[in-house]
């Protein structure tokens, strides 16, 4: 018995003499330590109230307010053990210290914020809580950090109690306006705000306390905080903006107050207070209803209308433009009753009034702000367009003929072009109400004639008001949707300026779709009928021009399925031309028809049945041309050999990958059982034309067998491009041909093709002891061939789509492979390539190994990169001898002009002076790319970079004489750039590099000139007051 009293009095005595540590002042941390004993069980809360009865009894103020100090913070860690009776004998105890000296009332707050999170408070606790707050504390007069518990207690009984706190009715809102009220820290703010938005969305009464409520909020409107420098808890400007602005858009029952202030603040000569006022317009007009508007709405026309004819700010006038929008959207919300007035309609007849007149004077400067203004309010709803279309569309249509100017037309145009778009919005709505149903027909006649103007600025605005017309339904009848056509396709064949020529194509485009028909039997018969009479005046000197047009608008026109039936044939016809010896005779123009394919392969690529269409016309064809090409490739066919030049295969390689990618997997498999076996066993059943003069072999030895190898470029394109799923037949036998080329073919372009669809291959191959024996194979032949003899440079190229391929994937074995690289840096002979190699592993593939094409590319490769390789070659750089240390450089500048900017302005300081070495090194490609790089850094990281600007002023002025002109811009760039570095840090260079930049004003280039005259314009300007 003696023992257990023992071991009961110990606790005890700690916890007193923990209590004493606490309350004297030494110990803060005994408050932890005596919560955790709650939690332990060691003592509960009663045992600890009656360890500090002689403190809260103590006369001495500072000692009680101690002694609470220590019972909120154990409360505050252990209120959710509470029982409903110790909860409740709790708030009681803390209700009545509410009443105690000024300097307990702190304990106390925390102590009740503590005890308001608990679950099982007891009902009614909640407003006897807030009751006696309101009635026995003065909020304003403590400090921010009780302030702030106040409002939190507020917000956890808002949010736990809130029928309880309703019941209070409108005491509730007066109590917490008495809180509220002078409130000036913006922590406190951000809270009250939010308090005073749940009051109202949440239904609280406001009753009799409507205008109280608005005024102590509204007194901090406009907000003109300004943050102090550093500031820890990081409020903005913007916070507390946009949390009065919730407040103050919240209920309809402000607007009496809130509408007067608006006008007031947007009469004000600050701009800061104009854009406030505008923007919470704008959120209350989402609300608000005619009601509430219809006093205001004179005087809020009033202001609107002088800030966007008067205003200097184009910040000013896009929000009140967007305020004006907002009002007639919610006047056109309200429903009419046959006793109330259409505020709307006599809202835009005052619009009307103001503004209709300017647009009569297409040469004033109030016609654009008046078409602002009338659009702004024809945007907010059908029943606003209406009204205003009908009333104005007929106006610039007069004034359009009245005026014979082009440049008093084309304002006239690009206005009515304005209110065109505006019926993009509802033209679906109703077709019959179209307000610019009785203007069709003068409608089309100006934009018509507006077509054929000399000037090309009126012909340019005029197909792009034709193209949102012809987008509207109803508006166009037959007849003109073939003038329509009909002008569009003069346009593109004989405009002399190639932006209207351009610009037609993409109109033609866009309409395409919706008048399929009219563009097929009128616009594409057409350009097929230029194209063959083409053919048949090879000789004249501009049919080249003129069909690369024809071509360029047969891409253009193919954005609907039933035209692409149409246009590919004519498309592939102007290919096989080549082969049989009729035109062209130059590879530009075969790479020009490449290029039209592919882009329809792009936009086929929106439509499965398009798509499927198009890759079993295009993609058998394309091979059947390419093969007839190899067999016929010889020196007395010349027109065979361009064919399979490479950059007319290179033009086909993104033909057939687009055709490919986006097929569905059945589809694809069905494709790539065929041409596979072509490849690999020479079965051309499939293609086209299947009658050829000699078997076709490329893996083999045989007759023409050079040229039938270089079509390996097109098996890459098609097999890289398929979905993972998409099983490839015979692939081990596939990627074992691929591997033998790439080592043992003397022609590069088809060992770097071989290598590519190696790596493609390889990228997308299952993990697992299949593939581990195929890269060990793979590498073996590597390694031999890059030991010695006269193929090192393909067994390289290999090397390097290999470890990109594995790089992109995450293998293991990529490390082995880029070790392999780093160490072949220091070679004689292949150095400086392997070094132009680490741009290939960083930079995006445009034709294998991207996402495009379904590769295993996994998140953030190039940051593993980083991590892994550049220490060792800046270990490398530093250990090479000086005939091969630009290699790294080379290679270093590469990796980090390809690494996301946060990652390499962190490692800026460790690199920097690599960077710097690096513009000394003589070649020009680590020049350019170590500019490249530079130039994003010196905006990115000023302070760093300031450190070093001695350094960087001479090199880049040095660089500025560069023979070569891409790194004399980029020189300039960059001493551009440097005006972003500390002013004090630049001013003792500001004279040297003034002298400096005079030279290259006079540079022969004028790309050059160009960049000089902007560097030193802001070198001359550096250290001006306001800037």
């Amino acid at each position: 018995m003696a023992a257990a009293g023992a071991g009961a009095e110990g606790p005890g005595g700690a916890l007193r003499g923990w209590v004493r540590d606490f309350v004297s002042g030494l110990q803060d941390g005994r408050a932890a330590e005596v919560a955790a004993g709650v939690k332990a069980g060691s003592w509960t809360i009663l045992e600890i109230v009656e360890a500090l009865g002689s403190c809260l009894e103590n006369t001495e103020p500072r000692t009680r307010g101690r002694g609470l100090q220590l019972l909120s913070q154990v409360l505050l860690q252990c209120h959710s053990m509470l029982q409903e009776e110790e909860v409740t004998h709790l708030v009681l105890f803390y209700e009545n210290r509410l009443k105690d000296h000024h300097l307990v009332i702190p304990a106390v707050l925390q102590g009740l914020y503590a005890l308001s999170m608990c679950e099982v408070l007891a009902p009614g606790l909640a407003v006897s809580v807030l009751k006696a707050i309101f009635q026995e504390v003065h909020v304003q007069s403590l400090p921010q950090l009780d302030r702030h518990t106040v409002y939190s207690i507020i917000t956890n009984f808002m949010r736990t109690r809130e029928e309880e706190l309703k019941g209070l009715g409108a005491d509730f809102t007066f109590g917490f306006i008495q809180v509220m009220d002078g409130e000036k820290d913006p922590r406190n703010l951000l809270v009250a705000f939010q308090i005073v938005r749940d009051l109202i969305l949440e239904g609280y009464v406001l009753g009799p306390f409507v205008e109280e409520l608005f005024e102590v909020t509204s007194c901090y409107f406009p907000i003109d905080f300004i943050p102090p420098p550093n500031d820890p808890h990081c409020i903005q400007r913007e916070d507390l903006i946009v949390s009065l602005r919730a407040v103050l858009a919240s209920t309809p029952q402000f607007a009496e107050f809130l509408l007067p202030l608006l006008i007031e603040k947007m009469d004000s000569e600050m701009q800061s207070a104009k854009l406030d006022s505008l923007q919470t317009l704008g959120a209350c007009c989402t609300i608000y209803g005619q009601k509430e508007l219809q006093e205001f709405l004179p005087s809020l026309w009033s202001s609107l209308r002088r800030e966007v004819f008067q205003t200097a700010s184009e910040k000013v006038e896009a929000e009140a433009l967007a305020a004006l929008h907002g009002l007639a959207a919610c006047l056109s919300r309200s429903v009419l009753s046959s006793d109330t007035e259409d505020l709307l309609d006599s809202f835009l007849t005052g619009i009307l009034q103001d503004c209709r007149h300017h647009l009569c004077e297409p040469d004033m400067k109030l016609v654009w702000p008046s078409a602002k203004l009338l659009q702004a309010a024809a945007g907010a709803s059908f029943r606003a367009g209406h009204r205003i279309t009908s009333s104005v569309v007929p106006l610039l249509l007069e004034q359009y003929n009245q005026h014979p100017q082009s440049s008093q037309r084309r304002t006239i145009l690009e206005m009515l072009l304005g209110f065109l778009e505006l019926q993009q919005k509802w033209g679906h709505e109703d077709e019959e109400e179209s307000a610019l149903l009785c203007s069709q027909a003068p409608l089309c006649s100006v934009l018509f004639s507006a077509l054929t103007d000399p000037s090309v600025q009126l012909q340019l605005v005029g197909i792009r008001a034709l193209t949102v017309l012809g987008t509207l339904p109803g508006l166009l009848a037959p007849p003109d949707v073939q003038l329509v056509v009909d002008h569009l396709t003069r346009l593109i064949l004989h405009a002399d300026d190639s932006q209207s020529c351009m610009a037609a194509m993409e109109a033609a485009g866009s309409l395409a779709p919706i008048y399929p028909g009219a563009f097929t039997g009128r616009m594409v018969q057409r350009l097929a009928e230029e194209l063959q009479s083409e053919r048949e005046e090879e000789g004249r000197r501009s049919t080249h021009s003129l069909r690369a047009r024809c071509l360029q608008a047969l891409a253009a026109v193919s954005t609907h399925p039933g035209i692409v039936q149409e246009t590919v044939p004519v498309l592939l016809q102007c290919l096989q031309q080549v082969p049989k010896g009729n035109v062209p005779a130059r590879a530009c123009d075969v790479v020009a028809v490449c290029q039209s394919l592919q882009r329809v392969a792009v936009q086929c690529q929106r439509d499965a049945e398009s798509c499927w269409y198009y890759h079993q016309t295009v993609v058998p064809c394309l091979l059947a041309v390419a093969v007839q090409a190899a067999m016929q490739e010889n020196a007395h066919s010349p027109l065979g050999k361009l064919l399979l030049e490479e950059k007319v295969l290179t033009a086909m390689v993104p033909i057939v990958s687009a055709a490919s990618a986006h097929l569905c997997p059945e589809l694809a498999a069905q494709s790539v059982s065929q041409v596979v076996p072509l490849f690999l066993d020479g079965e051309v059943s499939f293609l086209p034309q299947d009658s050829f003069p000699c078997p076709f072999q490329p893996f083999q030895g045989g007759q023409h067998v050079a040229a039938q190898r270089r079509l390996v470029a097109l098996l890459m394109a098609f097999v890289c491009s398929l979905p993972k799923n998409v099983p490839i037949p015979q692939q081990d036998r596939l990627l074992q041909e691929l591997l033998a080329l790439s080592c043992s073919c003397d022609c590069p372009f088809t060992a770097t093709a071989a290598a590519k669809c190696f790596a493609g291959l390889v990228n997308k191959y299952p993990p697992g002891q299949q593939l581990d024996q195929l890269l060990e194979t793979a590498v073996n032949r590597m390694e031999a061939g890059l030991a010695e003899g006269p193929l090192r440079t393909q067994a390289l190229a290999l090397l390097l789509w290999v470890t990109k391929a594995l790089v992109l994937r995450y293998h293991p074995l990529s490390s082995r492979l880029t070790d392999k690289l780093l160490g072949l840096l220091g070679d004689a002979e292949l150095g400086p390539a392997v070094a132009d190699g680490f741009s290939l592993l960083m930079a995006d593939s445009p034709d294998v190994l991207h996402k495009g094409c379904h590769a295993d590319v996994r998140i953030m490769f190039r940051q593993r990169f980083f991590t892994d390789n550049v220490p060792k070659l800046v270990q490398g750089f530093h250990a090479a001898g000086p005939g091969v240390k630009a290699n790294y450089l080379k290679g270093l500048s590469h990796v980090l002009n390809h690494l996301p900017r946060p990652v390499l302005v962190t490692e800026l300081p460790t690199l920097l002076s690599l960077l710097l070495e690096a513009l000394s090194c003589p070649d020009c490609v680590v020049q350019l790319s170590t500019l490249s790089c530079l130039q994003p850094l010196l905006l990115e990281a000023p302070h760093v970079m300031s450190l070093h600007v001695d350094t960087l002023v001479t090199k880049f002025l040095g660089l500025t004489s560069s023979p070569a002109m891409a790194i004399r811009i980029a020189a300039l760039q960059c001493v551009h750039a440097l005006t972003s570095l500390p002013i004090p840090a630049l001013l003792p260079y500001k004279p040297r590099v003034i002298r400096a930049l005079a030279k290259p004003l006079d540079d022969m280039k004028r790309l050059v000139r160009k960049e000089a005259v902007v560097a030193r314009g802001e070198w001359f300007l550096l250290g001006s007051p306001g800037r």
